[in-house]
């Protein structure tokens, strides 16, 4: 009697657990933080223009990406689809800037991005005279975006591996700048200490990529440096408030004399592989990026 009570037992605990090994849903398995800047992320893609149409649903755009301070630190442009090439930066993490530990996702507090609705609808087909056109329209978009990013730093310098073609300066359209991070998770990573822990971080990581590849662009060598000046300001201003100084001047740091114009490319890449715009087109056969956002599995 006692035995075929252990093997009921035993059967009941076994059923039990069968019916509770049940894969949760990938959407619940990231930190309580990253599902925290993954939900203002899908609402801040999901945003309406006052004419009813998703800004992030813009197939041509550019954006912008912004820390903690309200620092610009990144800026691109994409002609897949705003939303895609956003969320492959931010969540899927398949791009060169990411993958080159260029861009740091856990800096990324502020983002913006303005759409360009008159392409909406341009095709290869249309002809390559308007084709390219537009591409030269986008690149004086992104550029003005750059150059505007580049005046409201403190540094005037950003992070961008590949500075993008210099064009005549115009008028940006309306854009969408929108906060991707909580009260609590601005608490918790914006203390300056784990700023500058994970932006140290961030230089190790950049400079091992750069080591173990050897061949890389200049431009990912420049990026190691503004990264490491970004470090010395927050490590300088943070033993400033701890000493009771005033904030030293960030022009204390010359950029510029130590990588030199950071507004033009002072030579092309040798290979046309390395720009971000051909990670993009090579990307553009997967439908990465909406699907690890939205899905639910």
């Amino acid at each position: 009697m006692h035995r075929i009570q252990l093997r009921r037992m035993s059967s009941h605990g076994k059923s039990s657990l069968r019916s509770s090994a049940v894969a949760p849903r990938k959407s619940t398995l990231p930190a309580d933080d990253v599902q925290s800047f993954r939900a203002a992320l899908r609402e801040v893609l999901s945003e309406r223009d006052d004419q009813g149409r998703v800004w992030s649903a813009a197939k041509w755009g550019v954006y912008a990406f912004y820390d903690y301070d309200g620092e610009p630190i990144y800026v691109g442009q994409t002609k897949e689809k705003l939303s895609v090439r956003v969320q492959r930066h931010l969540t899927n993490q398949r791009t060169d800037a990411v993958a080159m530990r260029v861009l740091d996702v856990f800096e990324v507090a502020e983002i913006e991005i303005w759409p360009l609705w008159q392409y909406e609808d341009l095709k290869k087909s249309d002809g390559a005279e308007r084709f390219r056109a537009a591409e030269r329209d986008l690149n004086a978009h992104e550029y003005t975006a750059y150059l505007e990013a580049i005046d409201k730093s403190r540094h005037k310098a950003i992070l961008n591996e590949k500075i993008p073609p210099v064009s005549e300066p115009i008028a940006l359209p309306a854009s969408l700048r929108r906060s991707l991070i909580s009260e609590q998770t601005r608490r918790e990573r914006g203390h300056p200490d784990i700023r500058i822990a994970r932006r140290a971080e961030t230089i190790s990581r950049l400079a091992a990529v750069t080591r173990e590849r050897g061949e890389v662009s200049e431009g990912l060598r420049r990026v190691l440096v503004v990264q490491a000046v970004r470090l010395a300001y927050l490590s300088a201003e943070r033993l400033a408030f701890v000493e009771g100084h005033p904030i030293p001047d960030p022009a204390a740091i010359d950029v510029t004399a130590l990588v030199g114009s950071v507004l033009h490319e002072r030579s092309e890449p040798d290979d046309p592989e390395d720009t971000e715009d051909a990670i993009e087109s090579a990307d553009t056969t997967e439908p990465y990026g909406e699907l690890d956002l939205f899905s639910e599995y």
